[in-house]
């Protein structure tokens, strides 16, 4: 039996959907982060449990083909990347399998999935970042990242998945905050002022202008929100592309990173981008893909495999503030979406109203109480598309979808597990899988969004 501290050699033969790399030892899994299949090391064995281990690299044996020079200074400090010392080509196969086998072990239906959707950019691609905020022991300010499955802040100078801009920003408003010895909020204590920096982009601006950024500052106590007032004004003369600074209160002890009540410093309360053709406005609140022209390429594979001529209703559940059915209004009849964030709907109506599209209706309302209330009206629309948050959608929802007995589902999702329950719980309510693709919007990191077009079994 394998115990802590035990030195063993080991082949790394596979890969878990969380990214660690997997060998055995007389029988018993070791999983290992930071390996690639083929490599050969000897491992520390560091965590003992009745079936399996978990390891760290003691020393590199022999070289993967699969392995790359990282190409960040803080990877394997923070949460973030796990797949950036092995080659793009092979974290997209790896990504490929995991979704395949989701959906034959938890689904039990077998699929064929077409290539995955990439571009090959692996490096500042995200339009949000939410830096927390932490205090060195003398009490001076850092921002970072949480390391992995811990909320000790490491301090990142930079990161890799992040524009330039987003890590200059974050150091101007750092060393504002240190000039001044504001304090950063202590989680154990349930004391300090300054929890997170938010930042969002538009990567076009509303007519295909520069980009538009969005800056909020978290806080304990919007109160002293005055304090700021200086600040939003150097941001905003620095960084002409700032067309937002906000703060927002969040005083509870949580998780949840944004609070009910922002005040508007500068600019307005939303900014721009253009996706798909339209125009978007996005608030604070709002969802919106982290990955503009990859979430193009996912929207369009969506759009083909609805499969529109322009006469059908489309029901957009989960539309966030609407992206995907407004990328898809031209063609089609009518448009209704749903969504449960009412920031997100206000938004999803602006951007209706400013494309031009007035054959839609958002409603705000929680997915299962609009789909009962949408079938309760007589609403039978002929395609609808579900992109339910990572724990999928539920069993009652999915009934009621499929009692509207629609031609066509197109179900999207960053979770392949939930993606393959959901489309299972489909397939026993009389819908089939025709196609399916994974696309990588989150490249580095273990995540991958896949899109499933079914239909009605005849």
């Amino acid at each position: 039996m394998l115990k802590k501290n035990d030195i063993v050699r080991l082949e790394i033969v596979s890969m878990t959907n969380e990214g660690s790399g997997v060998g055995r030892y007389e029988g018993i899994a070791v999983f290992v982060p930071f390996t690639a299949i083929g490599d050969v090391i000897s491992c520390r064995i560091v965590k003992v449990y009745k079936n399996y281990c978990y390891g760290i690299i003691e020393k590199l044996i022999e070289m993967s083909d699969q392995r790359c020079e990282a190409d960040c200074d803080s990877y394997g400090k923070c949460g973030g990347c796990c797949f950036r010392h092995m080659d793009y080509s092979a974290e997209l196969m790896c990504k490929q399998r995991f979704a395949a086998e989701a959906f034959e072990r938890i689904g039990k239906l077998s699929v064929s999935f077409e290539p995955i959707i990439a571009d090959g950019k692996t490096s500042g691609y995200r339009n949000k970042a939410q830096f927390p905020i932490a205090a060195d022991n003398d009490g001076t300010l850092f921002a970072g990242f949480y390391a992995r499955r811990s909320h000790r802040v490491i301090r990142i100078e930079k990161c890799a998945l992040l524009p330039d801009i987003f890590s200059q920003i974050c150091n101007e408003i750092i060393k504002y905050a240190n000039d001044r010895r504001l304090t950063a909020y202590d989680e154990q204590k349930r004391s300090g002022m300054l929890r997170h920096i938010f930042m969002r982009r538009g990567e076009r601006g509303a007519d295909n202008s520069s980009e538009e950024i969005m800056v909020c500052i978290v806080v304990t106590d919007i109160k002293r929100a005055d304090i700021f007032m200086p600040l939003a004004d150097i941001i905003s003369k620095k960084f002409p592309a700032v067309r937002s600074f906000l703060i927002n209160e969040n005083p509870d002890a949580t998780n949840v990173i944004l609070g009910k009540k922002s005040v508007l410093l500068y600019g307005r309360e939303y900014i721009c981008d253009r996706m798909c053709g339209i125009k978007v406005c996005l608030s604070l609140n709002s969802f919106y893909q982290i990955n503009t022209p990859q979430a193009e390429r996912l929207y369009k594979k969506a759009a083909e495999y609805a499969s529109l001529s322009g006469s059908e209703t489309l029901l957009d559940m989960y539309c966030g503030t609407g992206t995907i059915g407004l990328s898809m209004a031209k063609n089609i009849k009518k448009l209704i979406g749903v969504e449960i964030v009412g920031q997100a709907v206000e938004n999803a109506r602006l951007n209706a109203r400013i494309n031009g599209f007035a054959n839609a209706e958002f409603i705000c309302a929680d997915a299962q109480k609009a789909a009962a209330l949408l079938y309760e009206r007589g609403e039978r629309p002929n395609v609808i598309i579900a992109d339910p948050a990572r724990k999928g959608c539920k069993a009652q929802t999915l009934s009621i979808m499929a009692k509207m007995q629609p031609e066509r589902i197109v179900m999207i999702s960053c979770n392949p597990a939930t993606a393959a329950r959901d489309c299972a719980i489909l397939s026993d309510l009389g819908y089939k899988i025709d196609k399916c693709a994974c696309a990588d919007l989150f490249p580095r990191t273990e995540h991958v969004e896949c899109v499933v077009g079914m239909s009605r079994k005849i």
